[in-house]
């Protein structure tokens, strides 16, 4: 009984120094999309963040393809050892899993959610000359106009599309969706009044708020966007429920361990606290959220489950 609790003993400050030595070599970031977008942007201020503070190198690749999958898919293969992650981002996490019917993950079962990073809402824009005042009168209209209003997207399954579905059955608003290929032409013809509204996560459209050609008439969050404090969110406006955000956080292989995600996690949370890494989050049009891998995937497990309803109501087909 003796030798065994002295062998014990001697075992504990061995596992608390394994444990604080995580990590003992680089890790892989992968972004599932290409170079210049504001995902890669994110990843690396993400990657500069875990370089700082845990004291190894980040190694940054850019896996593109698929809306995010082929990179996902990456992380979800990888050995659950937490040395791989990825940036996340409500395509691959939230949207395709519901688009595709082929998935090579299942996103609860293979990935797990370190770190929420940052927030950016979806924004209802309307033209600057437009009628509506408020999100209320937009409603109201719709039910009163011979075949709705029309709202423009970015496409078929895009977060604009999906976001204003997801209006649209929340508020119980008349409305056609007018897609195109990309936010670019859909924001144009926004800009010359030939559609009533678009719901766009807020960095793609910010350009056009700034310029004063598109108001915002509400925000998809629970609460104030820092960056719009003066505009209300869905609940405010009086559509509960209608929360739309471009999210952005870190993901690692299952079954990872504890010590490995706990790590990342107050690595991310400790810069996030930071001017300089507020700034440029700010920079991008993002608010930092932060908070424990559990709450994380909570919110994962919420907007998956949510999605899927949007999905089924516009009635989108898997391909």
């Amino acid at each position: 009984m003796n030798r065994r609790a002295l062998f014990a003993a001697a075992a504990l400050p061995f596992a608390a120094r394994a444990e604080a030595a995580w990590p003992t070599r680089p890790l892989r970031f992968i972004v599932p999309f290409a170079p210049g977008g504001s995902t890669d942007a994110l990843s690396r201020l993400s990657a500069q963040m875990l370089n700082e503070r845990l004291g190894q190198s980040v190694v940054v690749e850019n896996i593109a393809g698929a809306g995010g999958i082929i990179g996902a898919q990456k992380v979800a293969e990888a050995a659950p050892d937490g040395y791989t992650l990825m940036g996340g981002t409500p395509g691959p996490i939230t949207i395709n899993p519901h688009l595709m019917k082929n998935m090579p993950y299942d996103v609860l079962r293979d990935l797990a959610p370190v770190v929420f990073v940052g927030d950016s809402p979806g924004v209802l824009v309307v033209h600057k000359t437009s009628r509506f005042q408020d999100v209320a009168q937009l409603v109201a209209a719709s039910r009163t106009t011979r075949g709705g209003l029309t709202f423009a997207s970015g496409g078929v399954g895009a977060f604009s599309h999906l976001a204003a579905e997801l209006f649209r059955w929340r508020s119980g608003a008349e409305l056609v969706h007018v897609p195109y290929r990309g936010t670019a032409p859909a924001a144009a013809d926004l800009l010359a009044d030939r559609a009533d509204f678009m719901v766009e996560n807020y960095p793609s459209v910010q350009p056009w708020i700034a310029s004063g050609d598109f108001r915002v008439l509400a925000v998809g969050l629970g609460k104030r966007f820092s960056l719009l404090p003066d505009v209300p969110t869905m609940a405010e406006a009086g559509v509960p429920n209608c929360e739309a955000s471009s999210w952005f956080g870190l993901f690692t292989r299952a079954g990872s361990p504890a010590v490995a995600v706990n790590a990342m996690n107050r690595a991310v949370n400790d810069g996030l606290r930071t001017p300089a890494v507020l700034a440029k989050l700010a920079e991008l049009g993002v608010e930092a959220t932060g908070g424990t891998p559990e709450a994380f995937r909570a919110l994962i497990e919420q907007r998956l489950a949510e999605m899927g309803e949007v999905v089924r109501a516009a009635g989108i087909e898997p391909q």
